[in-house]
């Protein structure tokens, strides 16, 4: 198993922050999937799709702050 795998795998049992911020990014998905399929978006809806795929890439951007923080303190252990 790759170190980054392993240390995602970490987090995840092991850091209510990141369990948190995965369940987040998740359910950002969830809404703009659930967006999507609609054939027809208002302007309110692209106005939401924006703002989703904004927190969507904001939390997995900390998401992959935390990844880099463990893998960085894994290293120098």
């Amino acid at each position: 198993m790759s170190l980054l795998r392993e240390v995602r795998e970490q987090l995840l049992t092991g850091d209510a922050e990141f369990r948190h911020l995965v369940e987040e990014h998740s359910r950002y998905e969830a809404q703009l999937e659930q967006l999507t399929k609609s054939p027809y978006l208002s302007a309110e809806d692209i106005l939401l799709e924006a703002e989703l795929k904004k927190q969507k890439l904001r939390v997995k951007d900390e998401m992959e702050r935390l990844v880099a923080q463990r893998t960085k303190s894994a290293h120098t252990h």
